[in-house]
């Protein structure tokens, strides 16, 4: 028995980091501004990372300058590295849709467009299934129909990561991104949408089943 021991402890000590590997996930968001969502999203409890990028389009390695000229099909994401120990996907997509407008699809807040078209890449079938009920719940709690909601919901494909200077944009230019975020109206147009809801990760009125 105690020559048995040893062996436990290392197969637990192997299978821990796969553990934890696997608990490790990747959500790929578009709302308008990168700046404004990765901001948004980064200190929700559970998430790791955020990481402004562009994500949809036909262009290898594209720049700022080539997704803003709405030539290159990709949108402004920001991908989202979070514990699913810690937040569930599902509760993930709860904080994104109360931090854009998801009856806009021409592109979000002062920002119009293709790169700002909002849409959730989902990755495999579980994280599709759950993005379409987020979606239905989405639509339940505002009081619309399933086809009024305008956030597109598609497989995940290449995220390319934008330039140093957008990355904690935010932090990094706090005056700025204020005025920007301000004057963009995004707020205002959250709470209007949301009202007390905005900006939260709070459960669903009315949660549709996955």
């Amino acid at each position: 028995m105690r020559a048995l021991i040893p062996l436990v402890l290392t197969s637990m000590m192997l299978l821990s980091p796969m553990s934890a590997m696997a608990a490790v996930q990747d959500a790929v968001l578009a709302g308008g501004c990168f700046w404004c969502l990765e901001h948004d999203l980064e200190d929700v409890e559970g998430v790791i990372s955020a990481e402004s990028g562009y994500s949809g389009g036909h262009v290898e390695n594209p720049t700022y300058q080539q997704v803003s000229s709405e030539k290159s099909g990709h949108q402004e994401v920001v991908r989202v590295r979070f514990d699913s120990d810690k937040i569930s996907y599902a509760n993930l997509l709860q904080h994104y849709w109360r931090n854009i407008d998801p009856l806009d699809g021409k592109g979000q807040f002062c920002d119009r467009g293709d790169s700002y078209r909002p849409v959730i890449f989902t990755s495999g079938d579980k994280q599709a299934t759950a993005a379409q009920a987020s979606a239905a719940s989405a639509a339940s709690e505002l009081g619309v129909s399933r086809s009024k909601i305008k956030v597109q919901i598609r497989d995940s494909v290449r995220f390319w990561p934008a330039e140093d200077y957008h990355q904690n944009y935010a932090k990094n230019n706090q005056l700025r991104y204020r005025y920007y975020r301000f004057s963009c109206g995004r707020d205002r147009r959250l709470d209007a949408v949301w009202g007390e809801r905005a900006r939260s990760g709070t459960a669903w009125v009315n949660q549709a089943q996955p």
